[in-house]
């Protein structure tokens, strides 16, 4: 019974260190698939010797020396082979890294150099973006196919053609230029948003939420911030990540069932994560160019946070910013996400026409929260056979095991409210 629990304590660990170590592998062998592949080389061993062993007194420590020690023989025996070629041919070394600096050089985060590399202008705007989810967020390939809604074969061949490509282009491991920053920027943050994302509302699992992706996604943006002080959009989406993580506490009960937005007690929300969420609004919004969609999501964001309760929300607001949003980046998701203020501002009939002309949206085919947001329109009009209907079929398609109890609680509700 010893050896299942501790099988359990190092994939926690795993998931929790991967990208650290991986992006220190990287700094020092400058190639991301083999990176991965000797950090993978330390999960197997501690997978091997923790259940003869035992868990040590510091798992994350014993995973990165286990990882750099293989690293460090990778670096020993290709300057090994630099040498003998040179005596072969009679030709100068080529300069290879010392392998103790590599491991011990102070380079700053190696995770937000990664996040760069990964975003290289060489890889598609979509392989940028699954592979830094892979490597970074420790996200299965299935998890970063359900935040695309793609398929997950689609995934896992960017993420295979994402490695290849970086190793070919030989991309060193170091920040970009300002003017590589700048074109790079939109991808970095659409990444750090989508780890976020999957801590906040899990797509997979047992835990409705993952509060450890939301901390290292808001480390990683206030990195940023720190890094690039002056693009309104990175202080968008920090206020927007601030203010969304002030919720994690409130969106679960005791028993880790989910709560929903109006039904959370305000009082739990964090009040500091709140204010520092406003100032980075506030800092985004000083800008003289137009609002940028994680700005405009960062003042939705906001409206919620203002009211002190589900009541006073101006509704009204964040439908404008809807309007805003949907011509600025057009998305069925962000249609959907407005046709739920609407509802709100102006009575579920009005929403569901605009819920129903999202019904043969492609990309919507296999998103639970069409037909869940339909159940809810349904059952507030009365119309409660049919939203049983729609909240059934809501859970069929939820990954998420609290997600899964939640709906099928709602369809449950429905059918007893339409006998």
């Amino acid at each position: 019974m010893v050896e299942p629990a501790i099988h359990r304590t190092v994939e926690a660990v795993w998931r929790m260190e991967s990208a650290k170590i991986i992006a220190k592998l990287t700094r020092m062998l400058r190639q991301v698939g083999i990176a991965e592949e000797f950090a993978q080389d330390a999960l197997v061993a501690a997978l091997d010797q923790w259940p003869r062993t035992g868990v040590p007194d510091n798992p994350a420590a014993w995973l990165m020396t286990a990882a750099k020690n293989r690293a460090l023989d990778e670096l020993r025996r290709r300057k090994l082979i630099n040498r003998a070629n040179e005596a072969i041919a009679n030709t100068p070394p080529a300069a290879m890294p010392d392998p103790e600096l590599a491991a011990d050089d102070d380079v700053g985060d190696d995770l937000l150099r990664l996040i760069f590399i990964a975003c290289h202008p060489v890889l598609s705007t979509e392989a940028r973006t699954a592979l830094t989810l892979r490597m970074l967020a420790g996200l299965k390939t299935e998890e970063i196919a359900r935040a695309f809604l793609v398929s997950e074969p689609a995934i896992g061949q960017r993420i295979v053609r994402a490695k290849r490509t970086l190793a070919e282009a030989q991309v060193p491991f170091e920040l970009p230029s300002a003017d590589e920053r700048a074109k790079r920027l939109g991808s970095v943050l659409e990444v750090i948003y989508l780890i976020f994302n999957e801590g906040y509302a899990a797509t997979s699992g047992e835990d409705w939420t993952r509060p450890a992706l939301c901390e290292e996604a808001l480390r990683l943006g206030r990195i940023l911030a720190e890094l690039l002080p002056v693009e309104p959009e990175v202080h968008g989406l920090v206020s927007l990540m601030e203010i969304q993580a002030s919720r994690l506490g409130a969106r679960v009960d005791a028993a880790g069932e989910p709560v929903l937005l109006l039904a959370q007690n305000r009082a739990q929300w964090d009040r500091l994560l709140v204010r520092r969420g406003l100032a980075a609004l506030e800092r985004a919004q000083r800008s003289s160019g137009p609002c940028g969609p994680y700005t405009l999501q960062a003042a939705i964001a906001a409206c919620h946070a203002r009211a002190t309760t589900a009541a006073a929300t101006d509704w009204e607001q964040i439908v404008a910013l809807y309007d805003a949003l949907a011509q600025l980046t057009p998305s069925p998701v962000v249609e959907l996400n407005r046709a739920v203020a609407v509802s709100m501002a102006f009575g579920p009939a009005a929403a569901l026409e605009l819920v129903d002309a999202l019904c043969e949206e492609p990309r919507l085919t296999r998103y639970h929260w069409l037909p869940s947001v339909r159940g809810d329109l349904l059952e507030k009009l009365g119309r409660y056979d049919e939203a049983r209907v729609e909240f059934s079929r809501a859970a069929g398609l939820a990954q998420n095991a609290r997600e899964r109890t939640l709906l099928l609680g709602r369809a449950a509700a429905s059918g007893m409210q339409a006998q």
